[in-house]
């Protein structure tokens, strides 16, 4: 990880950039690099990948907090794995790491009677498995469009050869003889009240009343191994940046026969060569030359749906916006589309040859002030500042 550049570096931000100075500088940056613009160059493909990782990582808050405080090592994958998805905790749901802290509701058994255990979650209770994220990339196109795209989820399954159950195939497991299979044990407490009777949770078993003698050797007694495998998901067209597709069942395999967790697919959206999205619509600068500017012209419109002719009018402006209806993006729901606006920027043509010089010198000299409404508002109001 020590050859890795700060990700704040390669975005060029400072670590108390808000999100909305994060996405701006990575738009920026990804359209400055994008394999389009930068056809057969190496260096800026690698840009372009070192700018992606760095957004992914500083775009997600649990990610961005991790790489805060623990710099590239929070976000290794390797280091990543071993915590995903949440609900392992040692094969039980989350339930085993914290077995040093049940003693704290013993502590207040011991004045109040005991009935603090009986509201301890039961470990042999159905537990609903822990949701796992993962971040998905892609286009422009199918981002508008929608498409379907094969990911790999690492998620905890039951283990297949002992069943889920954590024992050697052909064992099973047995009944705690400390609590008798209850889980829990009687205990008596000197206090300052006196001797008083109370339930613990049994040690020996962790309060599941059973112990298994032959842990299964693929998935060490816990029933539960971390799998990699490969799904097909379907995105919706209209899906825009940083939002999220949700697959119920697709997350972590539940304890004790309790529903699988979901996969939370976060969407990142590589920025487009040409357009700019707002919502459901596209912005499209649209450059033209002084000539059609000036006269008009017929020009051909890039869509996402394909090219389109449009009649350009004569007297055309910097800045002038046309709407060409219906040409964004697919709302979310499937009801309509966004439009397309093409802002026009005009160009002034450099390096004229003396005989085209000479030719715009004689437009200028027979064209009045009507021909250039701005200029003559413009110059009378400064003449009307310095006569006052």
């Amino acid at each position: 990880m020590a050859d890795k550049r700060d990700f704040y570096e390669v975005l060029g931000v400072s670590k108390s950039a808000s999100d909305e100075e994060i996405k701006k500088a990575y738009r920026k940056l990804a359209k400055q690099y994008h394999p389009d613009l930068n056809p057969d160059n190496k260096e800026a493909e690698a840009k372009f990948k070192e700018v992606n990782e760095a957004y992914e990582i500083l775009s997600d808050k649990d990610k961005k907090a991790r790489y805060d405080q623990f710099g590239h090592a929070g976000v290794d994958p390797s280091y990543n794995a071993s915590g995903a998805g949440g609900g392992y905790g040692g094969g039980y749901g989350g339930y085993g790491g914290f077995s040093d802290f049940g003693d704290l509701g013993d502590i207040f058994s011991s004045f109040f009677g005991g009935g603090f255990s009986s509201q301890r979650q039961n470990p042999n209770a159905p537990q609903r498995g822990g949701d796992v994220s993962i971040s998905l990339a892609i286009s422009f196109e199918e981002a508008a469009k929608g498409c379907l795209k094969t990911v790999s989820v690492t998620h905890i399954e039951n283990c297949s050869h002992c069943g889920g159950s954590g024992a050697h195939n052909g064992t099973g497991a047995e009944t705690c003889s400390q609590c008798g299979g209850s889980g829990t044990v009687r205990v008596q407490q000197r206090t300052a009240f006196g001797v008083v009777n109370t339930q613990k949770t049994c040690d020996k078993c962790r309060g599941r009343g059973k112990i298994i003698k032959n842990p299964c050797t693929h998935c060490n007694g816990t029933g539960r191994v971390k799998l990699t495998k490969k799904i097909d998901v379907s995105i919706p067209a209209g899906i825009d940046d940083r939002q999220i597709v949700t697959i119920n069942g697709q997350g972590d395999a539940g304890v004790n026969g309790g529903p699988s967790g979901a996969l939370r697919i976060i969407i990142n959206v590589r920025p487009h060569p040409l357009f700019e999205r707002d919502g459901y619509d596209v912005w499209l600068e649209f450059p033209v030359t002084f000539v059609q500017a000036a006269l008009g012209a017929e020009i051909t419109v890039p869509t996402l749906d394909g090219k389109v002719s449009y009649s350009l009018r004569d007297g055309t402006q910097p800045g002038d916006v046309f709407k060409l209806k219906g040409r964004g993006i697919q709302s979310l729901n499937g009801r309509g589309k966004g439009d397309q606006y093409d802002k026009i920027t005009v160009e002034v043509p450099k390096n004229l040859t003396q005989k085209q010089k000479e030719i715009l010198k004689e437009l200028d000299k027979t064209t009045d002030d009507k021909n250039y409404q701005k200029h003559k508002s413009f110059t009378d109001k400064v003449k009307d500042f310095f006569t006052k």
